[in-house]
């Protein structure tokens, strides 16, 4: 955006927040969320995480609630399954905690997030940022996001790859064959 407006010639910008090293947190450490903290792990990021059980991990930080979890990070990612259990799962209280530097990135569901408390959020520097891929009532996002300069808006395409889709059908095929075998499913659905 400041190259395109013209900002960038008017002066110095302001200073960002290194990825590598940091503190990751991740919301629900399912199938997706630890294919997430495995990448981080090239960032040489801590990695803490909150699923409803603690998990056999590489050496990653358990912590028993949300609020917990976002207090001891800098960047928070949202990996929840939706559905009713989660809906406005990272909440204002949520969000406090992780505090005026934090950012928060949201691949899952966009009910998993409560948009009117990071809205807020986002508005009065309780938080530094946010990426979203997903939004509550997607296709038609809530227009205040549009005002903010702080978030980084994506229109539900995080899988949206040749290879990705290739191998979403891959496992669908996988899923079949075993059922029929007999075998366990290797993504069953519980």
């Amino acid at each position: 955006d400041h190259v395109r407006s013209g900002e960038w010639s008017k002066g110095p910008l302001a200073l960002n927040r290194k990825v590598s090293g940091g503190r990751a947190g991740i919301v629900g450490l399912g199938r997706i969320g630890r294919d997430i903290a495995e990448r981080l792990t090239a960032f040489k990021m801590d990695i803490h995480y909150w699923a409803r059980s603690e998990k056999d991990t590489p050496g990653w930080t358990y912590h028993a609630d949300p609020v917990a979890l976002a207090s001891a990070v800098d960047y928070l990612f949202v990996a929840l399954v939706g559905g009713p259990d989660t809906e406005n799962f990272v909440n204002r209280e949520v969000l406090q905690a992780l505090g005026a530097d934090g950012i928060v990135i949201n691949i899952s569901r966009g009910s998993t997030i409560d948009e009117d408390a990071l809205i807020e959020a986002l508005g009065d520097g309780t938080i530094r940022g946010a990426g979203l891929d997903v939004f509550k009532a997607e296709p038609d996002l809530d227009q205040r996001f549009l005002k903010l300069n702080n978030v980084v808006l994506q229109p539900h395409q995080g899988s949206a790859t040749v290879e990705t889709r290739q191998a979403m059908g891959q496992l669908q095929r996988d899923n079949i064959a075993a059922h029929f075998k007999g075998h366990t499913l290797p993504t069953p659905v519980i």
